[in-house]
């Protein structure tokens, strides 16, 4: 995957564009990650950036970033089809880093005690 696609799919667009990913990402996230828990090798991480993109009060261009990597983490299909395991995730591992790197320090404390909260238990189903 080359950066030109990972910068395509963090722009963090129009708000429209931010209210209709976030609507894919609350449908499909949790389903997804049940299907990715042993996979990915930061589950906190991304729970917490879910919690941080649904937050009314992190940044809109936080918001965008975040939400365009998590809808392409929830795409039914996508480069590598998720169904092959690990490898079928390497592309969203790779989208995932790179909207991390790009929100640092935004995802904030309350964001990773709801992602601790959530992953003490069973996970919702949507």
């Amino acid at each position: 995957m080359d950066d030109v696609k990972i910068g395509e799919i963090l722009m963090p667009g129009e708000e429209s564009e931010q209210d209709a990913k976030a609507r894919r990402v609350r449908k499909r996230f949790w389903p997804t990650l049940k299907r990715a828990i042993g996979h990915i090798p930061f589950v906190r991480d991304l729970v917490a950036a879910y919690y941080c993109a649904l937050d009314p009060q992190t940044p809109l261009r936080t918001r965008g970033i975040l939400l365009g990597a998590l809808a392409y983490f929830v795409l039914p299909f996508d480069i590598v089809p998720d169904f092959l395991a690990f490898v079928g995730f390497s592309d969203d591992i790779a989208v995932l880093t790179a909207a991390f790197a790009a929100v640092s320090g935004q995802i904030r404390d309350v964001h990773y005690q709801k992602a601790d909260e959530i992953l003490k238990g069973p996970l919702p189903d949507s």
